[in-house]
């Protein structure tokens, strides 16, 4: 049973006292008088409603009218996307288990009543994608045989839509197929993750990367709350390793540049990309973005922040929840390909994952094993073998993390 009541000041700054909410924000009422904290569940612009999730997890609902003006504009600036009220919660779409042989799809459309289930997929070069589809093609029935028809000819999946945008670039808006992942004739991980979530999950899926090469979680890619975690743990203003977010004016006016600013880039393109969902998965109306994937690292060597690489990931995740209106979402990385277990990266990236705040959230797939071709930093050689292993591996994972087996 649904119904709108709005919460008394005193509980409300009491639930503050006792509580920490993952992206906590202070609300005021229109009047200036009363405050709580809570986070933004969802916003219905049309009808002016809002949800928001209190400290104690208890839900609130009322009309934009009893904020303040501030607010308001909040609301209109970060909660851009319309929420299906079913998936404002917990995800309810069904998640399958995954069999020993992944079975070719069936060609058929995906159930278009349901939301689209979204993944975002963020990262560098790695993540761009350099395999070459030829070479997988001659062993996919004997390795991948979910790939290609009966006949050799590479299988189209029709349930799972693969959008591409490249410094805010859109390079490629078509169904799953290894011919062609990212508008170049080659293809990345989201080959291997697109098959194995479109089995998986029964709803439609569309995978949304926005990405380019050569930058730095560090710095180019620091998330919003990421300030003051530079090498040294100082900030610093406008420093090429700096991993201080809040960037003067000046600076940003001084070298065009800023930290944060492929963050920005990155994010604002899949964000309008889902203001106009129809356009990148026809026929859709609503969706609900549950997972993100990241594969990156070899940038940062030269920024100087493997130190605070677990921090930053840490800061990532929560941003990317906060920036997508999605609570609930998955969080999936990998390793570097000639990275092993001791290797400082590495270990961060599984700091990140271990920490008790992010358990049964986030998982990080070990790329070494079955990395091919040679070294991350080129591309491993174009092998498309190492791009569907590390894909099925982070398919697999972000499966797991979302409930299946």
């Amino acid at each position: 049973m649904k119904f709108t009541r709005i919460l008394p000041a005193a509980a409300a700054l009491a639930c503050a006292l006792f509580f920490t909410a993952a992206y906590a924000r202070t609300w005021t009422s229109s009047d200036g008088a009363k405050t709580f904290e809570g986070e933004l569940k969802s916003y219905d612009p049309d009808k002016g409603l809002v949800a928001v999730t209190l400290p104690n997890g208890k839900s609130l609902n009322f009309t934009q009218d009893k904020l303040s003006a501030d607010d308001i504009t909040f609301l209109k600036e970060q909660g851009k996307f319309p929420v299906d009220k079913a998936a404002a919660g917990a995800s309810t779409t069904a998640v399958k288990a995954i069999p020993d042989v992944l079975p070719d799809s069936d060609g058929k459309e995906a159930d278009m009543s349901k939301p689209v289930q979204v993944f975002i997929m963020m990262g560098q070069s790695n993540m761009l994608g350099f395999g070459n589809p030829g070479p997988v093609k001659g062993v996919a029935a004997q390795k991948y045989p979910y790939l290609v028809d009966d006949a050799g000819n590479w299988n189209v999946r029709k349930d799972v839509r693969n959008v591409f945008f490249c410094m805010a670039q859109l390079k490629y808006n078509d169904w799953l197929t290894p011919e062609n992942g990212n508008g170049s004739g080659k293809f990345g991980p989201e080959i291997g993750i697109g098959n194995y979530l479109g089995h998986a999950i029964d709803a439609p899926v569309m995978l949304l990367k926005s990405c380019v090469g050569n930058r730095a979680l560090g710095w180019d890619l620091l998330p919003p709350s990421a300030v003051g975690t530079g090498k040294d743990g100082k900030s610093y203003e406008g420093d090429s390793e700096s991993s201080n977010r809040k960037v003067s004016e000046a600076v940003k006016a001084k070298s065009g540049w800023y930290a944060g600013l492929q963050y920005d880039q990155d994010v604002g393109a899949a964000q309008t990309a889902l203001k106009e969902l129809a356009t990148y998965y026809p026929g859709a109306t609503k969706f609900e973005v549950a997972g993100f994937f990241w594969w990156q690292g070899n940038a940062e060597a030269g920024k100087g922040s493997i130190e605070n690489y677990d921090k930053n990931l840490a800061f990532l995740f929560n941003d990317l929840k906060k920036d997508f209106n999605a609570p609930n979402a998955k969080f999936v990385c990998a390793t570097l390909g000639e990275h092993d277990m001791n290797a400082p990266l590495t270990k961060k990236m599984f700091a990140f994952a271990e920490n008790s705040e992010f358990k049964g959230k986030a998982a990080v797939f070990f790329t070494q094993p079955v990395a091919n071709g040679g070294s991350s930093g080129s591309h491993y050689g174009g092998n498309g073998e190492t791009y569907m292993s590390v894909g099925e591996g982070m398919g697999k994972a972000m499966v797991e993390l979302l409930g299946g087996k």
